[in-house]
Order: C-alpha cells, then sequence, then structure tokens
C-alpha cells in the first residue's frame, strides 16, 4: 500500500508563512512524520509559535497527531497526505499505540492449529491455511506469520526442525526450516508455558533493531519492563 495519499492543492492558499514553513518540516518527514521537539530544532520559530501553527494546521485538516510507539511522551505530527509506517505504529500488532494481545494470542492458537493439523509444516504452508481461513480479517504476510510462529518456539509450543526429506518430511526439500507442535499438548487443549511465554519480543516489528545500547533497546521498552515485573 501506497503510504501516500493524495497532496492537497490549496495549501499555499490557506495558511500564514509561519504555518507553511511548518508544514513544510512536516510533510518532508513524509510517513515517518516528527515530534513538537524535534520542529523546534528544525525551525527558527519560538516554541509558542510553532505550537499555535501545528494546532491551525490540525484544525485545517493539514496535518495529524499520530502515535509513535517509540516516543510515547512527545506528541508526534504527519501531513494528511500520508500514513504512519510501521516503525511508528508497530505494524498489525499494535492498536493505538498499544500492543494487541488478545489478537496476537488468537493468531498464535490458529497457528499452532494449523502445524498441529499438517504435523510437519513450512512457513508457506502455515500462512496458506491461515490465509484460507480468514481467521484475521486482513492478510497477514509471510514475515507476520513468521513472527507469530516464532513467538510459538519461544513459548515451547512448537520447535524449529529441518527437512531430512524422507518420512513425515517427504513433501518438504531437504534442509529446509519447518516447524512441528512440541510435546503431548490435546488439540484445543491449554497450551504449555514456557519460560518466555508473555515476553513481547517474539511478535515485536523492531526486535531486528533492538540493541542493549540502541535507541531501541530492552532498557527503554515499556513492554519489557512490564514483563520483567510480572
Amino acid at each position: 500500500m501506497n503510504a501516500k495519499r493524495k497532496r492537497p492543492d490549496t495549501v499555499s492558499d490557506s495558511v500564514t508563512e509561519q504555518e507553511r514553513i511548518v508544514h513544510e518540516v512536516i510533510r518532508s518527514k513524509q510517513d515517518m512524520g516528527i515530534s513538537q521537539q524535534d520542529m523546534k530544532r528544525e525551525i527558527n520559530l519560538h516554541s509558542n509559535l510553532i505550537a499555535k501553527c501545528i494546532k491551525s494546521l490540525v484544525s485545517k485538516n493539514l496535518i495529524k497527531e499520530v502515535k509513535n510507539i517509540q516516543s510515547r511522551r512527545q506528541k508526534h505530527y504527519m501531513s494528511a497526505e500520508f500514513e504512519p509506517s510501521n516503525e511508528i505504529t508497530g505494524g498489525a500488532w499494535y492498536v493505538e499505540g498499544s500492543l494487541d494481545k488478545e489478537y496476537i494470542n488468537v493468531l498464535k492458537e490458529q497457528c499452532w492449529r494449523k502445524i498441529y493439523g499438517l504435523k510437519v509444516a513450512t512457513l508457506e504452508g502455515i500462512a496458506d491455511a491461515i490465509k484460507r481461513s480468514n481467521v484475521s480479517q486482513i492478510e497477514l504476510s509471510k514475515q507476520q506469520v513468521e513472527e507469530i510462529v516464532k513467538a510459538l518456539v519461544l513459548d515451547n509450543e512448537v520447535m524449529e526442525v529441518r527437512s531430512t526429506g524422507m518420512g513425515e518430511f517427504a513433501s518438504i526439500p531437504v534442509g529446509k526450516a519447518c516447524y512441528k507442535c512440541a510435546g503431548k499438548r490435546g488439540y484445543g487443549g491449554e497450551p504449555k508455558l514456557g519460560a518466555l511465554a508473555s515476553v513481547p519480543c517474539g511478535v515485536c516489528p523492531q526486535i531486528s533493531r533492538c540493541t542493549p545500547d540502541g535507541i531501541i533497546s530492552p532498557i527503554t521498552c515499556e513492554y519489557y519492563k512490564k514483563w520483567l515485573e510480572f
């Protein structure tokens, strides 16, 4: 989906010079947006005037406030013709900036059931089965299905194995990663919780960028802190 919508044609006729400056800075950030604090560093205008311009631009539907999962305490703004990137919203696993645990748990259960039914399954097979089941109102990408399956691996519900090309792996190319249900959990039964059962990292879209000393890190992650406290 293209993140950019039709650009307003009457911006220059409806705003003041100061509002135009503020709007152009916000628009230049495209689908990443910008916080009011960061605007102050880029615009040579008094903070009160920037705040006034932002309020006016919002009322004219030229910009909008968006939730940024990386900086919840700061107001974040984006030009109206753009939709927030997954890096801002957290992707399919977040709703209004909060981790959608109920949705994730439903998908985890469905993925487990598909793997159980297939005995041994590849990511492609799981994704296809989920798509045909219509369990999700939105079509999940292979990457999103992989994130859910990896969370099941962390929960000790599923194990990742490599195909040998023989027996139950006969239909899967040799060496290809595939998944099997772990343990003897009964179909439809309660999941066996592993040590990392509730850790949010398994479905976090920022996991590849998360480092101990980085901007995104376990030290600053609110969800990880809540998990440690739990």
